[in-house]
């Protein structure tokens, strides 16, 4: 199965290497999308190593082939996993915002779209964010709804990435 694994700014986001190697052990080809400010919780080496292809950045540096990377991966895949899925990614998903590489495939993508939400959880209850996943509902997005935990910032609540293991579980109905 051809995956799309984004990933966004959230400290969640060292999940998504637990996510990449399970999927890869399944023999999965995995292609990772990164925003700019997943890059402060995770690195494209570690993403790179684990899912054997190159990892998604910039649209700027998109020049190997006359065919954008981000298009060509958006046709090929057989489902589109966001995990974790900061407030920012789902505002901008929801209205059309394409400013970097993981927008722009999003609206590329014909698959099935899988949002593992993760914030804090005044975030994810507050009115703009509901509205804005209401909105991806609309549009056929799939929403693995947060769980209550501890959270990074120190709060506890609902908020938490849905655990890897059932993201998988989701992935596999879609086999």
């Amino acid at each position: 199965m051809k995956i799309l694994l984004g990933i966004s700014g959230s400290i969640a986001a060292y999940k998504s290497a637990e996510l990449t190697s399970a999927l890869i052990k399944k023999g999965d080809e995995i292609n990772c999308l990164m925003t700019k400010n997943a890059h402060h919780f995770i690195t494209p080496l570690t993403l790179s190593t684990l899912s054997r292809n190159p990892v998604l950045i910039s649209l700027k540096e998109e020049t190997e082939n006359w065919k954008p990377n981000h298009i060509q991966v958006a046709e090929e895949a057989d489902i589109f996993v966001i995990a974790p899925a900061s407030a920012d990614i789902i505002g901008k998903l929801a209205n059309g915002i394409a400013d970097d590489t993981l927008t722009s495939t999003f609206l590329m993508t014909r698959c099935p779209i899988l949002i593992a939400p993760a914030m804090n959880g005044k975030m994810w209850t507050h009115p703009a964010v509901q509205k804005n996943i209401k909105s991806l509902k609309e549009q056929n997005c799939l929403f693995l709804n947060p769980e209550k935990g501890n959270l990074a910032c120190g709060y506890e609540g609902i908020g938490k990435m849905i655990s890897v293991e059932k993201i998988l579980q989701e992935i596999d109905k879609h086999r």
